[in-house]
């Protein structure tokens, strides 16, 4: 692994548009703004002169800061557990399931940073409304890996906590790789943990 330095890019939004079109472009822009800056450090302001548009044009689309912030963090929510359900579907067997699961949250960290940032910040975890959101996203992650837990006297709560275990892995390493700014490669880091992961459970089953 080694250091980047990054500055947040935020795409511009100058040109006409229809008004589903420019509520998803808004959404981008707040994106960018609100994971550099976090929800107490950015402003309406902000992502209204990041978008190029007006104050009172970002108000028609969403009243106040905190609705936009909570259907930001909804829209990345879905976006995550889509990915994570979609890529164990297409897996052969649950030890590739696990790793593809590991692999598509990873690339989520790399590739949407902002993202992440928004979903698993402190400032969402401080405020309860938000941090609702955020444990029902966790809630349907561990759900999907619960269903990949195949130990022999397990049940259905027991593959939850360690479902949880697992997701709380995942999102703990990731946090630590942007704390230090960290560059890594998602799909070797995926390997490593899901090695790490499915170990872990293997020895459970030879307790038991």
């Amino acid at each position: 692994m080694r250091h980047r330095g990054r500055s947040a890019r935020v795409p511009s939004v100058l040109m006409r548009l229809p008004a589903a079109e420019r509520r998803s472009q808004l959404l981008v822009v707040a994106l960018a703004v609100f994971g550099e800056h976090g929800y107490h450090g950015a402003s309406m302001n902000q992502v209204a002169e990041a978008a190029g548009v007006t104050k009172p044009v970002l108000y028609q689309h969403f009243r106040s800061k905190r609705e936009l912030y909570l259907e930001l963090l909804e829209d990345v929510g879905t976006r995550l557990e889509e990915l994570i359900t979609k890529a164990t579907a297409e897996a052969g067997n649950p030890r590739a399931q696990v790793t593809a699961g590991f692999t598509a949250y990873f690339r989520f960290v790399t590739e949407q940073r902002w993202s992440f940032q928004l979903l698993f910040g402190g400032a969402t975890r401080l405020d309860e409304e938000f941090a609702a959101t955020v444990r029902r996203v966790e809630g349907v992650i561990s759900e999907a890996i619960a269903e990949l837990i195949r130990v022999e006297g397990l049940d259905t709560h027991e593959r939850r906590v360690l479902a949880h275990g697992i997701v709380g892995l995942a999102e703990g390493i990731s946090r630590h790789c942007i704390e230090q700014d960290l560059v890594h490669d998602p799909d070797l880091l995926a390997a490593q943990v899901s090695e790490l992961a499915w170990a872990g459970l293997r020895g459970i089953h030879g307790g038991r």
